[in-house]
């Protein structure tokens, strides 16, 4: 197909950029345009030979219609995704997240392109019943959060309004290489590789379903083959949940090291805004498209974690990351 993958530059992007484009379809991706020209993760990628790289921002309506034309099929995955900077710099969210799909969603109407949208579990907030299926309530439990529910709502009202084929894809916490260490496990596993022994942590007693990068792209593309996701919100999830504290110590077991935890006051939520359960219903992924995650339950978590372990633990993967000072 004539695939156009937005914010294919980033983690999850550039997973998919690569498992697209080694399946032989025409994928063309959009990077966010930048002063040095730089491909994020797909500067070093085993796709870079094989796609078509442009560069633009989804903010920008003529841009996006630009990377539109001839395209069947887009994955938009371009956001802002960091929960704290979503604190101190709201509208920008606001600007990317909700008129950024907006943008994606008109250029797709005028091109006649299905669309896969990516929500996430944060939408949900703290569940209020477990696990949490697509029926669950939505709360904004931070700007972020806020911005991702009107970006849904944007993408959904467009199979509504005008009867455009779009799915929203609503991935739980995703993990694995390439993940920007503002994510609590890349956070843990940094400063591990980096032979730190004293942890600096957000709040330990939170639950999440972690998901292995690898599941999240081939629910994606699930999502992407299935005429019944049309119209509809999927999960992608694994179904089982760990507190944060365990997630640590299974990191520490793996990876053979002794670790202490410190609370980092920077580090932790206003106490309204953190989530404090995530565990996904994913029964509608199976039954509409197949999928379900080949990481799953404890035992999947720790092969995924060893996996996330070793390509961290490469020198020069790991000296992309601050390990040291924290950073919105």
């Amino acid at each position: 197909m004539k695939i156009l993958i937005t914010g294919a530059e980033g983690f999850i992007g550039s997973h998919l950029t690569e498992a697209l484009a080694a399946e032989g379809h025409d994928v063309r991706a959009m990077v966010l345009y930048n002063y040095a020209g730089s491909w994020g993760w797909l500067e070093e990628s085993s796709a870079r030979d094989d796609v078509e790289v442009v560069l633009g921002d989804v903010r920008d309506p003529y841009g996006v219609a630009k990377a539109m034309e001839g395209r069947e099929l887009v994955f938009h995955l371009a956001a802002l995704i960091g929960i704290p900077y979503s604190y101190y710099a709201p509208a920008s969210y606001v600007e990317t997240n909700v008129t950024g799909t907006l943008n994606v969603v008109q250029a797709a109407r005028d091109v006649g392109a299905k669309v896969v949208h990516t929500s996430t579990s944060e939408v949900y907030g703290t569940a209020q019943s477990v696990p949490i299926g697509e029926d669950h309530p939505i709360i904004g439990q931070s700007p972020y959060s806020a911005s991702k529910i009107g970006a849904d709502h944007i993408a959904l009202s467009y199979h509504r309004a005008f009867g455009l084929p779009v799915s929203v894809a609503r991935p739980f916490n995703t993990y694995g290489p390439r993940q920007s260490n503002r994510a609590v496990i890349p956070t843990i596993i940094s400063q591990i590789a980096a032979g730190e022994r004293t942890i600096k942590l957000g709040s330990l007693a939170p639950t999440r379903d972690f998901n292995y990068v690898a599941d999240t792209v081939q629910g994606l593309r699930a999502i992407a083959k299935a005429d019944a996701a049309v119209g509809e919100v999927i999960n992608l999830g694994s179904g089982f949940e760990i507190s944060i504290s365990d997630t640590v110590a299974l990191i520490a077991q793996i990876a053979g090291a002794d670790v202490e935890i410190i609370s980092d006051a920077a580090r932790l939520r206003p106490e309204a805004s953190e989530v404090e359960r995530l565990c996904a219903a994913n029964d509608k992924a199976r039954e509409l498209t197949g999928w379900q995650p080949a990481f799953g339950g404890r035992d999947g978590l720790a092969k995924g974690l060893a996996k996330t372990i070793d390509w961290f633990s490469e020198p020069a993967n790991l000296a992309r990351y601050e390990t040291k000072r924290y950073g919105i």
